[in-house]
């Protein structure tokens, strides 16, 4: 096992195609410089163009779901893990990775990442942490953590921990 990457996304398969996109150039540099995938493993929407492009590439993608997403899976990942419950899921993403990786997603992708964020702020998650802020997706989201930091409900230094990089090549830039 190489080093790991996990990446929370979207599963909706009607998203603008500029998101799939991206997250396929994201696999491609990922696995040139060595690295494999760890996602939510659906075959919809943004996770099903992760898993796409990584088993074109002859990349390693492990699929994480709780067992009642059975059937939901991509049919051509590495490898499916199946957890019992969603909070033992992201646990098991997280897992042994070096870094921790949204794309612009729904409500799952936001929980996932905040979530993250948070171990990271309390060293209990030792991965890098990235929002990819394309087109400003998290646009809205840096504005409510200023204003957290604004109002003194968090310091600077614990929002700093999660990047937001503006493009695919940005965030490629810090697995160099």
């Amino acid at each position: 096992m190489g080093k790991q990457v996990v990446i929370y996304c979207a599963s909706s398969g009607t998203i603008d195609p500029k998101y799939n996109e991206a997250a396929r150039q994201l696999v491609q540099g990922l696995h040139e410089r060595g690295y494999d995938i760890v996602s939510g493993g659906g075959a919809r929407g943004t996770m099903g163009a992760i898993t796409g492009e990584s088993v074109r590439l002859g990349g390693r993608h492990v699929a994480v779901l709780p067992a009642f997403m059975e059937g939901l899976e991509h049919p051509e990942v590495s490898e499916v893990v199946w957890t019992k419950t969603m909070a033992e899921r992201k646990e098991r993403m997280r897992e042994d990775t070096v870094a921790a990786i949204a794309l612009p997603g729904g409500i799952g992708t936001l929980e996932e990442l905040m979530e993250t964020h948070t171990l990271r702020k309390l060293n209990k998650y030792q991965g890098e942490v990235f929002a990819l802020n394309l087109d400003g997706f998290y646009k809205p989201l840096k504005a409510v953590l200023d204003h957290f930091v604004e109002t003194k409900m968090t310091e600077r230094a614990d929002i700093d921990l999660l990047h937001f990089p503006d493009t695919v090549e940005q965030l490629l830039e810090y697995f160099e």
